[in-house]
């Protein structure tokens, strides 16, 4: 069965059809879009809604494009990484440290990414 939410985006309500349960989500889902859209008025001004659509999809499209290659590039980090044995011992701390670096890139990526939009 089918619900309806209502969500705001840069002061207009949209009645939009979600799948029961999924109501939250698809608020916080519109909060991103009117936060981005918010943002990038403060940085561009009044736009038309059509414009301000289109640089709110080529925004979170550049964000998403830019995660899903970041996730590529440690999975085939993670993939060339040596199997290493399970259980305790010094080859267990030494994955535990390639898998601690490999997050800690991903998440200066991340923030890059995160200065740059907002910079945007």
């Amino acid at each position: 069965m089918a619900s309806t939410v209502a969500v705001t985006i840069v002061g207009r309500t949209y009645e939009l059809n979600c799948d029961e349960g999924q109501e939250a989500y698809l608020q916080s889902l519109a909060a991103a879009v009117d936060e981005r859209a918010a943002e990038l008025l403060r940085h561009v001004g009044q736009v038309g809604d059509a414009r301000l659509l289109v640089m709110v999809a080529l925004s979170m499209a550049d964000e998403m494009i830019d995660l899903k290659g970041a996730v590529s590039r440690q999975e085939e980090a993670l993939a060339a990484a040596p199997v290493l044995p399970e259980g305790p011992g010094p080859e267990t701390g030494e994955a535990d440290g390639l898998l601690a670096s490999g997050i800690e890139k991903l998440a200066r990526r991340i923030e890059a990414i995160a200065e740059r939009l907002e910079k945007a």
